[in-house]
């Protein structure tokens, strides 16, 4: 089969990935054997190319955003038929055995494998998912459109959660307000569901193309990342991987206000202020991947308040173009590969 691989992470444009032909894979007993119909391209896929996160696995095939048709099951493998449609996500495996795992917090169990960065993930034409970490999809996302909801969606969704904005209602005399840094793949979703959840989402990012979608999408306003917003937030999601933001954001909350930090890489966050930026019992969280239980309560919330990806098309082979693209921001909501 073709697909793309990692071979020296190094920047985009001196090409760190190739196309190589390589074996098909072979699908372990309790996995499923897929052929890609579409791949998502997210900015950890990205930051594994250049070298942002460590090398996991020599020649990595990225990609944890995957729509595909079950063509191969292992031994061991119930429920799932042959040609069945599933998603692959960045949650690879876990052990299932540690306090975490017990306790309903798997992603944040110490052993704990992703797709496209420990194995091999959807930039080719065929991949494998541990047959338990597979997700079914509704019927009423077509490929392209399911296939960013796999892990900017589920990142948003976890990363909302962790603001507490979803926990109970709002006050009658006060909506509750969100702001968004940064408005790529993740953010474009999160927004459209929490508007379609009653919350008040304040949009600040560097691109005139987000802008514009923020407000299509029903954004209260948007503003450049450094600025002020009109009102002071509640919450607020730093999604660009950019530490200078963290206590420009923390300016921004209003008090008892929640910074939810997500993706996997941030730059160096600078000294903060502790009057203007920490005081009146602001606080700072991160998000560390996802559970599968995350992934399924979102796809159901996409499907009930029809959350739809704003997307653009690439074929497998210009895969590298695609990352080229989403670093230097050349396209709003998000970027997703097609067989060629």
């Amino acid at each position: 089969m073709r697909a793309w691989v990692v071979g020296e992470p190094g920047p985009i444009d001196a090409g760190p990935v190739e196309l190589v032909d390589k074996p098909m894979p072979a699908p372990a007993p309790d996995e499923l054997l897929v052929r890609v119909r579409a791949c998502g391209v997210c900015r950890t896929d990205l930051h594994v190319a250049e070298g942002d996160l460590p090398v996991h696995r020599p020649s990595v095939t990225p990609g944890h955003e995957v729509v595909g048709e079950v063509v191969g099951t292992g031994s061991l493998v119930v429920g799932f038929s042959l040609g069945d449609r599933v998603g692959i996500a960045w949650l690879h495996r876990t052990d299932g055995t540690c306090r975490y795992c017990r306790g309903g917090a798997e992603n944040l169990c110490p052993h704990s494998t992703y797709t496209g960065w420990d194995v091999d993930g959807g930039y080719a034409e065929f991949a494998t998912v541990v047959a338990d970490y597979a997700y079914r999809l509704p019927d009423a996302l077509d490929d392209v459109a399911a296939a960013p909801l796999l892990c900017a969606g589920i990142i948003g969704y976890r990363a909302l959660k962790r603001t507490s904005l979803l926990d109970g209602p709002a006050p009658a005399d006060h909506p509750k307000r969100l702001g968004l840094y940064g408005f790529g793949g993740s953010a474009h979703l999160c927004a459209q569901l929490a508007i379609a959840l009653g919350i008040e989402v304040h949009v600040l990012t560097r691109g005139e193309q987000s802008r514009r979608l923020a407000l299509d999408l029903g954004a209260a306003s948007v503003g450049d990342a450094r600025d002020a917003p009109p009102v002071a937030l509640d919450a607020a999601i730093t999604f660009a991987p950019v530490g200078d933001l963290v206590p420009i954001a923390m300016r921004a909350l209003d008090r008892g206000g929640v910074l939810s930090i997500a993706g996997i890489h941030l730059s160096d966050i600078p000294p903060m202020d502790y009057e203007h930026e920490l005081f009146y019992e602001k606080e700072i969280r991160s998000v560390t991947a996802n559970t599968r239980a995350d992934g399924r309560e979102f796809l159901e919330l996409a499907v009930r308040h029809g959350i739809r990806a704003t997307t653009h098309r690439y074929r497998l082979c210009e895969a590298d173009r695609a990352l080229r693209d989403l670093k230097a921001g050349r396209f709003d909501g998000a970027a997703v590969l097609v067989p060629d």
